[in-house]
C-alpha cells in the first residue's frame, strides 16, 4: 500500500470518527461525571469496537452485513436496546442528583470497567461501522492485498478512533470548562437520556414493520 493510499483511509477514518453521535455522548458522560481516566476507558474501548469491525471487514466476515439484512438487523435491534439501557441510567442519575464519581470505597475499578464495557458497546452494536468500512477498504483493499497491510488499516482505524475520543475526553475535562459541565451534569444527563432515545427510536422503526 502506498503512503498516499493511506494516507486517503485515515484521513477518511477521522472525519468519520469526528461525526457527532451516540459514541460522543457516552464519552462526554464518563469524562464529565467521572473521570478523565474513565473517558479515556470509554475511548480506548470504542477504539476495539471500531477495530474490531475493521478486522473482521478484512477476513470478508463484514459481508454479511450487506448480504444478510437479517443479520445486520438483529445486530441493529440489540444496539437500540442497548441505547436505550443506557438512557435509563442516564435519566436515573440525573433524577437523583447522582454522579460518576468514584467514591472512596474501591469503586474506581468498577467505574473504569463500566467505561470500557459501555465505549466497547456503543461500537460493538452499531452494525453501520461494517458497512462503512466494506465500503473504505473496497476502494483500496484488493483480493491480492497482503494481511500485513490490511491488519495495518484495521489498527490505523482502532487507533484513529481510540484517539479521537481521548482528545476528547481530554477537552471535556479540562479544568478550563468541567466546572460548568458538572455544574450543569443534570441536565446533561438528562440530553444524553433523550438523545438515546431519539437514536434508538429511529433505529427500530427503520428496521421493524409498520
Amino acid at each position: 500500500m502506498t503512503f498516499a493510499a493511506w494516507l486517503s483511509v485515515a484521513t477518511i477514518c477521522i472525519l468519520g470518527a469526528m461525526t457527532p453521535g451516540p459514541s460522543l455522548a457516552v464519552v462526554l458522560r464518563y469524562s464529565v461525571g467521572q473521570s478523565r481516566q474513565a473517558g479515556f476507558a470509554c475511548a480506548v474501548a470504542h477504539g476495539l469496537g471500531v477495530g474490531f469491525y475493521a478486522v473482521i471487514t478484512m477476513t470478508g466476515l463484514g459481508i454479511l452485513f450487506q448480504t444478510v439484512p437479517a443479520f445486520r438487523n438483529i445486530v441493529s435491534v440489540l444496539g437500540a436496546l442497548y441505547l436505550i439501557y443506557l438512557a435509563i441510567r442516564a435519566w436515573r442519575a440525573a433524577g437523583s442528583g447522582a454522579r460518576f464519581e468514584s467514591d472512596q470505597n474501591g469503586q474506581v475499578a468498577d467505574t473504569m470497567t463500566q467505561a470500557a464495557r459501555d465505549g466497547f458497546m456503543i461500537a460493538f452494536l452499531n452494525p453501520k461501522i461494517a458497512l462503512f468500512f466494506l465500503a473504505l477498504f473496497s476502494q483500496f483493499v484488493s483480493p491480492e492485498f497482503e494481511w500485513g497491510g490490511k491488519f495495518l488499516l484495521a489498527f490505523t482505524a482502532a487507533g484513529i478512533d481510540a484517539a479521537w475520543y481521548c482528545l476528547v475526553a481530554v477537552g471535556l475535562s479540562h479544568g478550563a470548562v468541567l466546572p460548568w459541565l458538572r455544574a450543569h451534569s443534570m441536565w446533561i444527563e438528562r440530553i444524553i437520556a433523550v438523545l438515546f432515545v431519539v437514536i434508538a427510536m429511529r433505529v427500530l422503526i427503520g428496521i421493524l414493520p409498520v
